[in-house]
């Protein structure tokens, strides 16, 4: 068994030794249920500092911060999962101090709860293996320990309307996906803005796009049409892409106003 299954076993039986539910650990923890379980089930990493603050809360007398040192080496030697042709965007978004994310058609990756990865792996065509799904999921889950990071990251989104109105996997997974877009949201270092159905004019007609600043470096842009990943480094064509970035946050919604929409959306469920 490795070291994050174990980690997983002793946080489930300690958790539910304490009389928590998922939910209710993750309250005390800041971290949302799909995270905790995700923890449980050794597909998502422990960090250090979450067994620091679940240690006392489980009771756990020490036991999960005992474990820190052999879950840190764990993390050294772990290799990454992701696809060839995707590694160089993960480690460069993994290292990045700014993330800036416009969604036109599926909800950024970074962003999305276990249950709706699943379901957008489960239904791509050509249709992938049960092993490959759980691998893929897996491996979008551990993206998101970014958002975890200290220093924390500046990230922000320009998400367009009509991709809040997608079921994806119906209607339960699709209200937990919007619950999830506001409890993102509301992290400090976090900015997500939608962009309305009916604005009439849109300085971005074409694909969805990442921008990075790894540190210490300059700005990135990262495109990925139809399975075609392109990282762009040339300065000009990053500043015509930041440009869009920046015209489409200033029309979009502000955070607080697409936090009433995604809210008032979650609620017509």
């Amino acid at each position: 068994m490795g070291v994050f299954a174990m980690v997983g076993r002793q946080l489930k039986l300690l958790r539910e030794r304490a009389g928590l539910s998922q939910s209710e650990f993750g309250a005390l923890v800041r971290y949302g249920p799909d995270h905790i379980s995700a923890m449980e089930r050794g597909v998502r990493t422990p960090r250090p500092d979450f067994l620091v603050k679940a240690d006392p809360i489980l009771n756990a007398n020490g036991l999960l911060i005992a474990v820190i040192p052999e879950v840190e080496d764990a993390m050294r030697r772990a290799r990454t999962r992701h696809p060839e042709w995707y590694r160089d965007h993960a480690e460069t978004e993994a290292q990045a101090v700014e993330l800036h994310h416009y969604c036109n058609n599926a909800v950024q990756g970074l962003l999305q709860t276990e249950a709706h990865a699943r379901v957008v792996f489960a239904k791509r065509r050509p249709f992938l293996s049960e092993e490959i799904i759980e691998k893929r999921v897996a491996d979008r889950l551990s993206r998101q320990q970014v958002f975890e990071r200290w220093p924390a990251p500046i990230v922000s989104y320009v998400i367009e309307e009509a991709v809040l109105d997608r079921p994806i996997g119906g209607s339960r997974v699709h209200a937990d996906q919007l619950r999830h877009l506001l409890t993102i949201g509301d992290r400090q270092n976090v900015e997500i803005q939608v962009m309305p159905t009916q604005v009439e004019e849109h300085p971005n007609p074409d694909s969805a796009f990442n921008l990075l600043v790894p540190k210490g470096q300059a700005q990135v842009a990262y495109l990925e049409a139809q399975g075609h990943p392109q990282l762009i480094t040339d300065r000009d064509e990053v500043r015509k892409i930041a440009d869009r970035y920046g015209i489409m946050r200033a029309m979009a919604l502000t955070p607080k106003q697409s936090r009433a929409l995604i809210a008032e959306k979650v609620d017509k469920l």
